[in-house]
This record gives structure tokens, C-alpha cells and sequence, in this order.
């Protein structure tokens, strides 16, 4: 599996939504985009899929912005990828029309047990978990005199 630049963008600018929601001020995308330096525009873009999945919730006006519509626990890597990667888990087109056993086979013994072990690894990290991994990173480069 792949991860497009734009899911890659959607992950990062969720968790940077997540690091501020606790102090319940909506985010702009202006200042996700200097911040994580992704385009504007680009991140228009994955905000509309984020919003159309429900996701994200945005307020208009001089302080408006965006904002995580639930605790950064509850929203999973899994929730932003599929919100944003239309593709990601495709059901492939009939291999072999004429032979339905071969599809079957390929289903059962590739497609599926792929899909569900993604759905499984995506599914156990949330945005509260990506937030822990960055505390631990900081913590690392941390030096004490």
C-alpha cells in the first residue's frame, strides 16, 4: 500500500489540529500551511475530504478556522486515510470473468486478509497516539546540563 503525498499532508495537519485542541481555538489553514509548509491550496483540498467525512469542523469569519470534530482519541490514522485516499481500499476489478473460482480464491486468500490487516493497523493509532510519538521524539533530543 501507498500513501499519496496528500494522505501523508492530511495526517500531518490533523495531528497539528490535535497538538491545538485543547486549547479549543479554530486553526486556519494559513497557519497549518507555514507551519508544516504544505500549499494552501493543497490543503483546501484534503480539508474538503476531512469535512465531507466528518472529521473536521470549520467556523467562519476573522476567527474562524478548522477543528477536530472529536477528541483526537477517537479519530484513528484510519478514519484520515480513508476520508482522503478514495483508493485506499479498492475492490479490484474481476480478475478472470471467466473463471470465478480464481476470483474467489484471489479474495479470499490476498484482497481480504489485506484489507483487514490495514484496516487493523491503521485502525489502532490515533491522533492522540501520533501526538505521544512526538513527545517521546522531543524527549529523545532533549539534553540536561
Amino acid at each position: 500500500m501507498r500513501i499519496s503525498a496528500k494522505g501523508r499532508y492530511g495526517l500531518a495537519a490533523m495531528a497539528y489540529l490535535a497538538h491545538s485542541y485543547n486549547n479549543g481555538a479554530p486553526v486556519t489553514i494559513i497557519r497549518i500551511s507555514e507551519k508544516l509548509g504544505i500549499s494552501k491550496i493543497y490543503l483546501e483540498q484534503v480539508f474538503s475530504l476531512l469535512k465531507r467525512a466528518g472529521l473536521v469542523h470549520s467556523l467562519k469569519g476573522s476567527q474562524g478556522g478548522y477543528q477536530l470534530s472529536r477528541r483526537p482519541g477517537e479519530i484513528s490514522a484510519y478514519d484520515i486515510l480513508s476520508a482522503i485516499e478514495l483508493g485506499l481500499l479498492e475492490v479490484p476489478d474481476k480478475a478472470a470473468e471467466k473463471m470465478p473460482v480464481l476470483d474467489h480464491a484471489l479474495a479470499s486468500r490476498i484482497y481480504q486478509p489485506l484489507d483487514q490487516a490495514i484496516h487493523l493497523a491503521l485502525s489502532s493509532v490515533t491522533l492522540e497516539d501520533i501526538l505521544a510519538a512526538v513527545d517521546e521524539e522531543n524527549a529523545a533530543y532533549m539534553y540536561f546540563i
